[in-house]
């Protein structure tokens, strides 16, 4: 499977969890999420389900979370494997950022997107054949 866009675990998280001054992004990620044929990610699930259900403000249980994830089954997710691992290491080292921010570049490419949706990189930035995008910006 392949997808044109990812979204990072922000996206995800602001979609399921986000209030209060967040309400904005809230409703920009599910306005996205009902838009749009992205892909995820392994990483990005995981990063999910511990953000909403132990990092929270208002945290979901685990049934809540699982509930989410449900809904994206759908869609395509990358899993995470030596290979992804070695890229996502290059990568880190190439643009100087962490890997788990490379991890979601290579797992991105690995689909075949050209656009990241994410709120911790660098918007505009066109990291390989991948540009990042905020979509909250």
């Amino acid at each position: 499977m392949t997808a044109r866009v990812f979204f990072d675990t922000d996206v995800l998280v602001y979609a399921a969890v986000g209030a209060g001054k967040d309400e904005p992004k809230r409703k920009r990620a599910l306005e996205l999420i009902e838009s749009t044929d992205f892909g995820t990610s392994a990483q990005v699930l995981q990063e999910f389900f511990v953000t909403v259900v132990r990092k929270a403000s208002r945290p979901l249980s685990a049934p809540q979370a699982l509930e989410w994830m449900e809904q994206w089954a759908a869609f395509p997710c990358q899993t995470i494997d030596h290979r992804l691992v070695r890229i996502a290491t290059e990568q880190s080292e190439r643009f100087a950022i962490s890997y788990w921010d490379a991890a979601i570049l290579a797992a991105a490419e690995a689909l075949g997107a050209d656009t990241v949706y994410s709120e911790d990189l660098s918007h505009g930035q066109q990291y390989g054949r991948v540009r990042v995008l905020n979509p909250f910006s």
